[in-house]
C-alpha cells in the first residue's frame, strides 16, 4: 500500500459560493469570436448544486482556466448526458459547443452527420499521442477521422474477496485466469458453509444481458455481429457460457439458491463477506466499501478470465456540429487542460483525497487512458498518492494493455434485455433448454437489428 498524501483542503471555502451561484440560460456560443478574440464556447459537465464541493472544484478549475487562458470563456452548463432530453436538445440546438457522452453514443452522432471533425486540431494540440488508441478509435468514423475525446474509461474485470481464497486455500495472489478455473475456486469457496455463495451472476433489468455480452469479450467474440448486423450468441461462445453456468449453479452448488439478482445485491453480499467472485468494473468497490461496510483490504481485481478480450465503456465529449475552428480549438485546450493534463494529475488526485474518494484505483483521479511515458508517470503518482491497497488490483492493472476491448453492441439494451431471459432461466431452472434459449435470443436480437 502506497503512502497516503494528506490533501491540503483548498478548495472546502468555495463549496458555499458553489451553492449560492446562479447559473444564467444562454444560447450556445457564438460562431464568431468577440471583437476583441475572445472565444466562448458552451460546455458541460458542472456538478449539480446538491453536490457543493464537486461544484466548487469545478468552478474554480474555471475560475483558473480563464487566468491561463484570455482568448478562451468557458460558459459551464449543469448536467452531463440525459438520454431522456438528449434528442430534443440536439434538435432545438440547444445542445453544449462541448458535451458529454457515454461510449455507446459517438458511432450514431458521428454516422447521422450531428457532431464536428476535430481531427486537424487535436492532432496540432499534441492530444492524442497518449491516450491508447483503442479508446480513440469509439471517437473515429471509418476513415480514421476524429470527432470527440475519451476523458476515462473502465473494463470489465473479476471482483473477488481474497480473505474467502485464503480460508478456502486459494491463493489470494492468484486469481483464476480461466472461467474452468473460476468454476473451482467458487466450489471451493462454497464448501466453506451453506451461508457462502462462490460466484454470482446478474439476471434481470437487462443486467443479465449486459454481463452475457461481458462473457462473450472475454471470450474473444461478441453478441453482434458487426459486419452483417446479425445475432452471434448461438455459437459455441454462448453455448460455453450457459453451459459453465448451468453446471455451476446445479451441479456445484456454488452460486446459491438466490438468484433473478441486480448489482446492489452482489456488492451487499461482497460486503457481508459472503460473496467470492462476480464480474464488475473497478468502480464496483467503492460503493461495496460505502454503502455496505467493506473493507478495500479484502477485496481483489483481477482481470477477465481467459484474456481474449474485455468489455469496455467509459466517458468522453464531442463537438456539435458546425463549430468553427476556433471553437474547436477552444474546445480541445478546455478539455486538455481539465482532463488530459499530466501536469494537472496531483491536482486531481488532492481533489479526489479531499473528497474521501479512493485514489489507487484503476478509475478517476486516476483512469487507466494513457499510454508511453504519461502512464508511467500517472502510475508514479498514484502509487504515491495511494489510499487503497494497490498490489490487491496489480493483476488487473498488468493486463489491461495487452487485452482487446470491445464496446457495447449496437442497440445494447434492447439485446441485453433478450439475453436476460436466457441468463434467468440457466440459473432458475435446472431443465433449462440451453440450445433452445440460444436459437430463440438469436432470432429476437436479429429482429431488433432489423
Amino acid at each position: 500500500m502506497g503512502t497516503h498524501r494528506v490533501a491540503v483542503p483548498r478548495r472546502t471555502a468555495l463549496a458555499a459560493a458553489a451553492v449560492a451561484l446562479a447559473v444564467g440560460v444562454t444560447a450556445c456560443g457564438s460562431d464568431a469570436p468577440a471583437a476583441d478574440g475572445t472565444v466562448t464556447i458552451v460546455v458541460n459537465g458542472q456538478p449539480e448544486r446538491t453536490k457543493p464541493v464537486e461544484r466548487a472544484i469545478f468552478d474554480d478549475d474555471v475560475e483558473e482556466f480563464h487566468s491561463l487562458h484570455e482568448d478562451i470563456r468557458i460558459d459551464p452548463r449543469e448536467g452531463f448526458m440525459d438520454p431522456a432530453t438528449f434528442q430534443t436538445k440536439l434538435a432545438g440546438g440547444q445542445l453544449e459547443d462541448v458535451f458529454y457522452v457515454y461510449f455507446t453514443d459517438p458511432a450514431a452522432l458521428i454516422e447521422r452527420g450531428q457532431v464536428s471533425d476535430i481531427t486537424e486540431q487535436a492532432e496540432a494540440l499534441g492530444i492524442t499521442d497518449r491516450i491508447q488508441p483503442g479508446l480513440l478509435d469509439v471517437f473515429r468514423d471509418e476513415e480514421g477521422r476524429l470527432y470527440g475525446l475519451p476523458t476515462a474509461n473502465y473494463s470489465m474485470g473479476l471482483v473477488y474477496n481474497r480473505t474467502l481464497f485464503e480460508e478456502a486455500g486459494l491463493d489470494p495472489d492468484s486469481p483464476p485466469t480461466t472461467w474452468e478455473e473460476v468454476r473451482e475456486a467458487a466450489d471451493a469457496i462454497s464448501d466453506l458453509g451453506e451461508d457462502y455463495v462462490g460466484f454470482a451472476e446478474l439476471s434481470t433489468n437487462n443486467q443479465g444481458g449486459w454481463h452475457f455480452n461481458a462473457w462473450m469479450n472475454s471470450l474473444g467474440a461478441e453478441t453482434v455481429d458487426r459486419g452483417t448486423m446479425t445475432a452471434n450468441v448461438d455459437g459455441a461462445q454462448g453455448r460455453e457460457i450457459l453451459e459453465t453456468l448451468h453446471a455451476m449453479r446445479w451441479e456445484d452448488g456454488s452460486m446459491g439458491d438466490r438468484q433473478m439478482l441486480e448489482f446492489e445485491d452482489l456488492q451487499r453480499m461482497m460486503g457481508a463477506g459472503t460473496l467470492g467472485m462476480y464480474i464488475g468494473a473497478p468502480d464496483n468497490l467503492k460503493p461495496i466499501v460505502d454503502n455496505f461496510e467493506g473493507d478495500y483490504d479484502d477485496y481483489g481485481l483481477a482481470p477477465m478470465p481467459e484474456q481474449q478480450g474485455t468489455l469496455i465503456g467509459g466517458e468522453g465529449y464531442m463537438f456539435r456540429a458546425g463549430l468553427t475552428p476556433e471553437q474547436i480549438e477552444a474546445g480541445l485546450t478546455w478539455l486538455q487542460w481539465k482532463f488530459l493534463e499530466p501536469d494537472r494529475f496531483q491536482e486531481m488526485i488532492d481533489d479526489a483525497l479531499e473528497l474521501g474518494s479512493p485514489v489507487g484505483l484503476p478509475m478517476a483521479p486516476t483512469p487507466d487512458i494513457w499510454v508511453g511515458g504519461t502512464r508511467e508517470e500517472q502510475l508514479a503518482l498514484k502509487e504515491a498518492n495511494a489510499n487503497v491497497p494497490l498490489d490487491n488490483y496489480q493483476t488487473f492493472v498488468d493486463a489491461q494493455p495487452d487485452i482487446p476491448g470491445f464496446v457495447e453492441p449496437p442497440q445494447a439494451q434492447q439485446v441485453y434485455a433478450i439475453l436476460d431471459t436466457a441468463m434467468q432461466a440457466v440459473l432458475t431452472r435446472e431443465d433449462a433448454d440451453i440450445d433452445e434459449l440460444l436459437a430463440t435470443a438469436s432470432d429476437e436480437i436479429d429482429a431488433v437489428l432489423e
